[in-house]
């Protein structure tokens, strides 16, 4: 029998010693990381005080707005008083036989009216507008544009009535164009009737009617009102989505009333114990009345000088408390409103009919063409010296086409559709053939059917179609046509100032901030640049946004947008913690767009940065950091890699924010500039990539 074999030496027992020791290391890093984290975040918070601080200055900036409404004393009413829009309504519905230039004059009030009562339901915060003040300006933006649009058929009726007094030499009908920025009357009054008569043209544009014989031997009359403005589409259509979010506020706002009201009660109940003590030191000094007389006085004296400091100090303990709470709510009203702006609904918008007009996809642009066959009111006519006029009780009237009863056997040759062209403004954008939409006054709803022949002149501008009957109609495009983006990027132009630029399949935008102020300052169509009338323009966030989807320049994601976009969504509270941080570094730092953003799951985020740099100094390299909220890291890899890697580069470490990451590697002046940065401008910055969502629609 052989040797035995030896056994092979085995690993190292480790002492119960060892193990407490390295389990209590590990303790020691554990608590010594959690404290890191927790310092972090403090400093965070702290520079985070500039949202609210922001929103406190906005607050005075509404109320100073007003306050200089009232003692500007121009006669124009303020919208948000009841009294003064009640009785400016009532005067104006007194005005009578008013001329359309009167009626265009008087509209330019009436709709900075209706847009001041606007902004101030998308502007004021929800836990500042009451529910029934915000219910009472859109009664008022509802019955303003009944009104205008009530004058205008007026106007047109008394213009009317003097057809023959301004018909054409030539042809023997009338023809009228009336022109302002706002709205653009054609008008043309059938008095010949002649069965030829079949094209109508105004002012020698291509602008006009292709009408049937049995119109041109009517006594009729054709209007074509195309108002810049839209008053026909639903104020708010997505209201059933937004409501949903509503009580998020309002329990913040019934917590600022409880809160108020502690506060009160706390405030009361200091002043009774304060008055109690006061009592009390009153009944012991009269207790030792038998001290002398000057060393009373000094003993009264310095009492009254304790109590007072006392008082005061309390007071300023209640003022401090006070002051802090507010903020606090303050702050997070702040927040839940910027969460409101990336948090998409669950449920998808309901199903509609194939004709019926889906406003969450599409976008009405270029205004609304209102196109209407009216029955010719009685002429004037002068009577030895007099102008005699019959004037219709039931004012202006449409005449029917084609007729609801008929004993034609072909009514369709009989009444053939009528052949419309019209000019789109120049100040609108379409990226597609625009697609016409007509009003259904009915089942109030845009719908797709009814017109037929489309043809759309690029060059020129004209759209030529027909239809059946003339109704109100208007163009549409696929809001999301320019979603998702290509590539991003947010950069610092000078002290508190920065660019985004948004780069899409169809367009690149530049977008500046400053302040509470954006501006749209340059726009490439296909790689070329466009003179835009919005390019140079200073405005607030909101009527910024407003003013380039009016446009066309929709690169502003709504709630139910990712229905019709393939994006990579991202968790809201991630992407709202990476918009606000970015903002609060925005002033030194360069952000941009990343494709392993795409790679990530929806709980992190992946962007390149780089500290900005003067212009004379050569741009350092820009680096990949990753964000999940509350954990940041910057990556060992490149945007140029072929494959993704989570790998920590070296000589970093992970942090809970983004501002402590960039502090690690930045100059101590770009962390000045980001400490020193203006609180308005951080929050308008904020507010744009909240509104854009560069991480989830890139």
């Amino acid at each position: 029998m052989g040797p035995k074999s030896k056994k092979a030496p085995g690993k190292k027992k480790m002492t119960k010693a060892e193990r407490l020791r390295l389990l209590q290391e590990e303790e020691e890093r554990r608590l010594k990381e959690e404290e890191r984290r927790s310092e972090e975040f403090e400093e965070l918070a702290l520079l985070e005080g500039c949202f609210p601080e922001a929103e406190k200055l906005k607050r005075e900036m509404r109320a100073l707005a007003q306050w200089k409404h009232y003692t500007q004393c121009d006669g124009s009413p303020d919208p948000w008083v009841a009294q003064e829009m009640n009785t400016f309504i009532s005067l104006w519905e007194e005005e009578k036989n008013e001329t359309f230039e009167q009626v265009m004059e008087k509209s330019k009030l009436v709709l900075s009216l209706i847009e001041k009562l606007k902004l101030i339901l998308l502007e004021t915060p929800s836990s500042d507008l009451d529910s029934r003040i915000a219910l009472q300006h859109q009664e008022f933006i509802l019955c303003l544009q009944e009104r205008l649009s009530m004058k205008v058929n007026m106007a047109t009726e008394l213009l009317l009535r003097q057809a023959s007094n301004l018909a054409d030499l030539d042809t023997g009908n009338m023809e009228k164009v009336i022109k302002d920025e706002n709205v653009t009357l054609y008008v043309w009054a059938n008095l010949k009737k002649n069965p030829r008569h079949r094209s109508v043209r105004f002012s020698e544009t291509q602008i006009g009617f292709e009408i049937p014989k049995i119109l041109a031997t009517s006594n009729i009359a054709l209007r074509l009102v195309h108002t810049r403005y839209d008053h026909i589409t639903p104020l708010f259509p997505t209201a059933f989505a937004e409501g949903k979010q509503r009580p998020v506020v309002d329990e913040q706002f019934n917590e600022e009333e409880s809160t108020d009201k502690a506060i009160t009660e706390e405030k009361s109940f200091t002043e009774e114990k304060a008055a109690s003590e006061d009592e009390q030191s009153k009944t012991e000094k009269e207790g030792e009345f038998s001290s002398v007389q000057e060393e009373e006085a000094k003993n009264e004296a310095s009492e009254a000088t304790v109590i007072r400091r006392i008082s005061n100090y309390e007071e300023e303990e209640f003022q401090t408390t006070q002051c802090e709470l507010e903020m606090k709510l303050l702050s997070d009203a702040v927040s839940a409103a910027q969460l409101r702006l990336v948090e998409n609904v669950v449920e998808m918008p309901e199903a509609l009919e194939a004709y019926e007009v889906d406003l969450c996809h599409f976008s009405p642009l270029g205004g609304v063409y209102h196109l209407d066959i009216l029955e010719l009111p009685p002429q004037c006519k002068p009577v030895k010296g007099w102008v005699l006029v019959e004037i219709l009780q039931e004012g202006l009237q449409k005449f029917t086409y084609p007729p609801e009863i008929t004993e034609e056997p072909d009514p369709e040759s009989a009444f053939p559709p009528i052949e419309v062209t019209l000019e789109i403004h120049k100040d609108v954008i379409f990226f597609d053939r625009p697609k016409v939409v007509r009003w259904d006054p009915e089942g109030k709803f845009w719908r797709s059917d009814g017109i037929s022949g489309v043809y759309y002149n690029r060059e020129d501008r004209l759209l030529t179609f027909s239809m059946d009957t003339l109704s109100p109609v208007t163009l549409i495009q696929d809001a999301h046509i320019n979603m998702p983006y290509q590539s991003w990027e947010l950069s610092p132009i000078g002290t508190n100032k920065a660019v985004i630029i948004v780069k899409t399949v169809f367009i690149e935008l530049q977008i500046h901030i400053k302040e509470t102020l954006c501006m749209l300052a340059s726009v490439k169509l296909k790689g070329k640049g466009h003179e835009f009338h919005l390019k140079g323009k200073w405005m607030a966030p909101i009527p910024f946004i407003l003013a380039l989807k009016e446009a066309g320049l929709n690169i502003f994601p709504a709630i139910y947008s990712h229905f019709y976009v393939v994006i990579n969504n991202k968790v809201p509270q991630v992407e709202l913690k990476a918009y606000r941080q970015m903002a609060l570094l925005s002033t030194a730092f360069s952000f941009g767009w990343s494709k392993w953003n795409m790679v990530c799951n929806s709980t992190r985020v992946v962007f390149r940065v780089r500290e900005h740099q003067s212009e004379e100094t050569e741009q350092s390299t820009w680096s990949l950091l990753m964000f999940s909220g509350d954990r940041a890291q910057m990556l060992k890899m490149q945007e140029e890699n072929d494959k993704f890697s989570e790998t920590l580069r070296e000589g970093t470490e992970f942090h809970s924010t983004l501002y402590h990451m960039m502090k690690d590697f930045a100059s101590p002046v770009a962390m000045e500039r980001v400490r020193h940065s203006d609180c308005l401008f951080i929050d308008s910055v904020c507010y744009m990539l909240l509104s854009i969502r560069v991480l989830s629609y890139s």
